[in-house]
């Protein structure tokens, strides 16, 4: 898996021009970037009051399992390719999950992109960049501080 991350990190970077070139060279990078799944839990399964908390929990898990995502994120930072199947992935997996949740659907949209920017904004900081103060938090830390406001950021 390590390989395959260490891959992605030279298939998605480099010039725009070379971005689709390089993912023919690396079909099995593609299809998992392609076929990527967030394997979201059903959050309406949950007291509504540990939504926020239950999906911090579930990305912590994602983030440290799986190399592809942080080389997909790595890659997103610089690539507009890669930027843009991100964002793909936010919005057809992220995005109606919390729909679901959303008393209002009208801040539905406005919702889910708050939740998709503070998740993989601290992703960033923790698995990409390595920020000291934040790699160095606990999992019950990181819960204490992102879980509630993924809960407002949800449920209003």
């Amino acid at each position: 898996m390590r390989a395959a991350a260490t891959q992605g990190c030279n298939v998605f970077q480099g010039s725009e021009s070379r971005f689709p070139a390089s993912l023919s060279d690396n079909p099995s990078l593609f299809a998992a970037a392609v076929d990527f799944d967030l394997r979201l839990p059903d959050l309406s399964a949950f007291p509504r009051e540990e939504v926020g908390a239950r999906l911090v929990n579930h990305f912590l898990t994602r983030w440290e399992d799986d190399d592809i995502l942080k080389a997909l994120l790595r890659s997103a930072a610089s690539n507009e390719g890669a930027a843009e199947r991100v964002r793909s992935i936010f919005a057809e997996q992220v995005a109606p999950a919390i729909a679901a949740l959303c008393r209002d659907p009208k801040s539905a949209p406005i919702r889910a992109g708050l939740v998709s920017s503070q998740i993989l904004g601290f992703a960033l900081g923790r698995y990409i960049l390595r920020l000291p103060p934040i790699v160095t938090m606990r999992r019950e830390a990181i819960l204490e501080w992102l879980g509630p406001t993924i809960q407002r950021y949800i449920c209003g």
